[in-house]
């Protein structure tokens, strides 16, 4: 047997690409899937999956819910985002669309961009990025969130403008400030890569001073 691989498995924010067709269609790391009553998510040390929360109300995430590796919501993603004065210090979320049940997480996948939903929690900026599977065929004319049928966005915006709702006082920390497009999506990723690349850059990968 060779040699020629990894011995270690990479971590899924910092180790996994982001992909070679950015922002076009981004590789994507699951936590949730539309099945989960228990909202999942990534542990930043370690890289496994941690069990955060039972979902706060009867509403399951009607998409795969995860992120893109190699980014990070700081001053660039804040600058795009109406009312935000800060990134939420997290990778950006996305989430996917498929034909198909998918009922794991912890699984990486390709996703074409279509869109976005535009949030801001406690004054920090929370994209959520929209793409479809990139190789669902029923998904393959799709480009523009205009696209998609708008109960389908319409499900997704509700879902998360009550899925931190506290059902006893009705308290929330969201606001949905609107939904957009593809271009405006593209920019939010390449805001975040370059938010993560000033954020995780280290001495190593600097350009030696003059």
């Amino acid at each position: 047997m060779g040699k020629d691989f990894n011995r270690f498995r990479a971590h899924p924010w910092h180790g996994l690409p982001t992909g070679d067709r950015v922002p076009d269609v981004v590789e994507s790391y699951i936590e949730i899937t539309p099945f989960d009553v228990v909202k999942y998510e990534i542990d930043k040390r370690t890289g496994y999956l941690r069990v955060d929360r039972p979902q706060g109300s009867s509403a399951l995430p009607p998409f795969l819910y995860g992120f893109i590796p190699q980014t990070y919501c700081g001053d660039r993603v804040a600058a795009l985002t109406v009312s935000a004065t800060i990134g939420d210090q997290d990778p950006l979320d996305i989430c996917v669309l498929s034909q198909q049940r998918i009922d794991r997480s912890d699984i990486v996948l390709s996703a074409r961009v279509l869109g976005g939903i535009q949030l801001v929690d406690g004054g920090e900026a929370d994209d959520k990025i929209i793409a479809v599977l990139d190789n669902d065929q029923v998904f393959k004319s799709a480009k523009e969130l205009s696209h998609v049928p708008d109960t389908v966005i319409n499900r997704m915006v509700h879902y998360f403008a009550t899925y931190k709702m506290d059902i006893n006082t009705g308290e929330n920390t969201i606001k949905v400030m609107g939904t957009y497009g593809a271009d405006h999506a593209r920019k939010v990723i390449r805001a975040s890569i370059e938010d993560y690349q000033d954020e995780f850059r280290s001495e190593d990968r600097r350009s030696p001073s003059a």
